[in-house]
């Protein structure tokens, strides 16, 4: 019994829950040690202990009462050295302990990265972080995954983060399904959001347009994985993206509602060869967007990889070598988009010498003799209807001196 007894002496002058330890294995055992060693050390301020973790397999944070929680919080929010917080997996984290745990947690001047995925807390428990996310000046990284915080909860989240420094937001699987999102209070440095695995549809995809569209959006990848977006859903994404200047990942895998309208719609999104001036205007920034057909998705992958390649300005000109210079690249193309004319038939026969300079060294004299053969008709029709235009010129011309003579004659005879 002295033995429990100092035990309970040490926990408690360190405001750890003791609880008996009888019944866990020796590995347990001495995992609770290192982890009421931690504690220890993070109250203390340790300069030299920077990270916080528990995957589920400490006994203590289970049986930790409110106050023990709120008193946990309030030591990792005096110290001034931790940097990344993991609490994952922890049957007994649930509204109640988020809510005592952040109420001595309320602010952080060093945590970067804070990890709660797979915990047991809904929309109640991220309310009671509100103030915490307010006031962490460090934090870039936030993993709510696999927590039931549901629509009302991800709202909260946003809102808060205005402000913030975070970088990634990670709330996969959370019963996410319609998303209000306030374009007053979009996070100002969020680079990647991860909402896989969730109930988002057309609705939802209207709410992202807001973060999408922002004037100062600093998104840059955005996975939406397993949701149940639909052709309506990829039509307003693709709206949205066409001017965007900031996205460059975009994942769909998963979405079976999407069908081949709305994968055609995502690949004229970054080539639309229904016109030299569309294909120039396609969205020249994503380098990465996935989860179609495979013939679709190859298309894609060229074009995103000439978006990975070239800065914007220069990816239009060299899609329109790439793919609408390349006769049989062209052909696949107008047949999955339903184009049925000829390129050339929209170049000003003046500027197709230019034009056809740039097929050769790019494609092969092959390719040459191609454009040259599908081309050569407006070359033709052009030289045709210069040498008509002369042709009645000097008709006419010979007519007026014709008549200006027999003007005279009548002139002379009178």
């Amino acid at each position: 019994m002295s033995s429990e007894s100092d035990s309970d002496s040490d926990d408690s002058s360190e405001g750890i829950l003791s609880v008996d330890m009888s019944a866990s294995s020796s590995d347990e055992d001495d995992g609770d040690c290192d982890w009421d060693e931690k504690l220890k050390r993070i109250k203390r301020n340790d300069p030299i202990l920077n990270s916080l973790s528990s995957d589920g397999e400490h006994i203590h944070i289970f049986h930790m009462t409110d106050e023990k929680c709120e008193e946990l919080g309030r030591d990792i929010a005096n110290n001034t050295h931790l940097t990344k917080v993991y609490l994952a997996f922890i049957r007994t984290l649930n509204d109640q302990k988020m809510s005592s745990l952040f109420r001595g947690l309320s602010r952080s001047s060093s945590i970067e990265h804070l990890e709660l995925e797979s915990n047991v807390f809904g929309a109640a428990g991220v309310r009671s972080m509100v103030p915490f996310l307010q006031n962490a000046n460090s934090l870039t990284r936030l993993d709510l995954s696999y927590n039931n915080i549901l629509t009302d909860g991800f709202n909260l989240i946003f809102r808060a983060l205005r402000d913030s420094p975070i970088e990634t937001l990670d709330c996969r699987r959370c019963g996410i399904e319609s998303i209000d999102i306030d374009s007053e209070h979009i996070p100002r440095n969020l680079k990647s959001l991860f909402l896989l695995e969730n109930s988002i549809n057309a609705d939802g995809c209207r709410g992202l347009v807001k973060l999408l569209q922002g004037g100062d959006s600093t998104l840059e990848a955005l996975y939406l994985n397993n949701n149940q977006i639909d052709d309506e859903g990829v039509g307003i994404l693709v709206n949205s993206l066409q001017n965007d200047s900031s996205l460059t990942q975009l994942d769909l895998v998963g979405n079976s509602g999407i069908s081949f309208q709305g994968e055609m719609m995502l690949l004229k999104l970054v080539n639309d060869i229904s016109s030299i001036e569309a294909t120039l205007r396609s969205n020249h920034t994503l380098t990465y967007l996935h989860g179609l057909d495979e013939q679709i998705q190859m298309h894609i992958n060229d074009a995103t990889w000439v978006n990975k390649q070239h800065n914007p300005g220069a990816a239009g000109r060299e899609k329109l070598i790439w793919t609408q210079l390349n006769s049989a690249r062209r052909a696949e193309l107008a047949e999955i988009q339903g184009v049925n004319h000829s390129l050339y038939s929209e170049i000003d026969p003046l500027h197709l010498p230019e034009v056809l300079a740039l097929v050769g060294p790019r494609h092969g004299q092959r390719e040459l003799y191609v454009a040259l053969k599908s081309s050569i008709a407006g070359v033709i029709s052009t030289v045709n209807e210069e040498q008509c235009i002369r042709q009645k010129m000097a008709y006419h011309a010979a007519k007026l001196e014709e008549l200006g003579t027999r003007l005279a004659e009548i002139e002379a005879a009178e």
